[in-house]
């Protein structure tokens, strides 16, 4: 099964991942499911899928210290293959034969499905020059590497250090994987969010001292 035909719509692109997802629960309920064999089943769309599942830790208000530093370079090092036009991510062997227990996996592709079930109500094919092809490729690899960049920015008990560059990565992703180009303003616009917080974070601690950090943290509402 394809995942790309001739100027699919939104919907059907969606429709055909969805089944494939389907497919890859139904194996993990019957038989190991290898990295691997997701991988090669999920095709070009492996990327976002990837993406989409690593960025879900991530989104909430309280920081993760040192694991959100590694998930940054981890999108880093994805964002890197999809611009140079990757067609499914480099991992190490090892990691790529690994087998997740049923259970994790069953609940990785069940929050990617409905993921997409939410992107299809939200989302339609526009501006697809923008997502599509060589340069789309080179611009969601390129976003995806820029939110990771953010986010392994050592910030420490920062709130929010890791919930907004992840939402800059996730509409990368749902830009490259529904070819809506108007996504990919919704991530520039979390990239904005992202860069203009934690030049405040800075510029609090350089001339507010750590007490303007202690006051943040104590007076957040989470």
């Amino acid at each position: 099964m394809s995942l790309r035909t001739e100027a699919p719509s939104a919907c059907n692109r969606t429709q055909a991942l969805l089944g494939i997802l389907e497919e890859c629960v139904d194996r993990a309920h019957h038989h190991n499911l290898s990295l691997n064999a997701a991988f090669e089943r999920l095709g070009d769309t492996s990327f976002s899928f990837i993406c989409i599942v690593l960025t879900l830790p991530f989104i909430q208000p309280v920081p993760l210290g040192p694991l959100t530093v590694l998930g940054g370079l981890n999108f880093m090092a994805l964002g890197f293959q999809l611009a140079l036009g990757h067609q499914t991510p480099w991992v190490p062997r090892k990691l790529k034969s690994a087998q997740p227990p049923r259970r994790v996996w069953v609940a990785m592709l069940r929050s990617c499905e409905w993921i997409l079930k939410l992107c299809g109500r939200l989302t339609k094919r526009r501006f697809t020059t923008w997502v599509t092809g060589v340069r789309g490729r080179r611009v969601c690899g390129s976003l995806i590497f820029a939110g990771g960049g953010l986010m392994a920015i050592p910030f420490g008990g920062l709130p929010l250090n890791n919930a907004l560059p992840a939402l800059m990565i996730l509409f990368a992703c749902i830009a490259e994987l529904e070819e809506d180009g108007l996504m990919l303003i919704v991530s520039l616009f979390w990239g904005a969010v992202s860069v203009a917080y934690f030049a405040f974070a800075i510029y609090a601690l350089l001339f507010l001292g750590a007490h303007a950090l202690d006051w943040l943290q104590n007076y957040w509402p989470f």
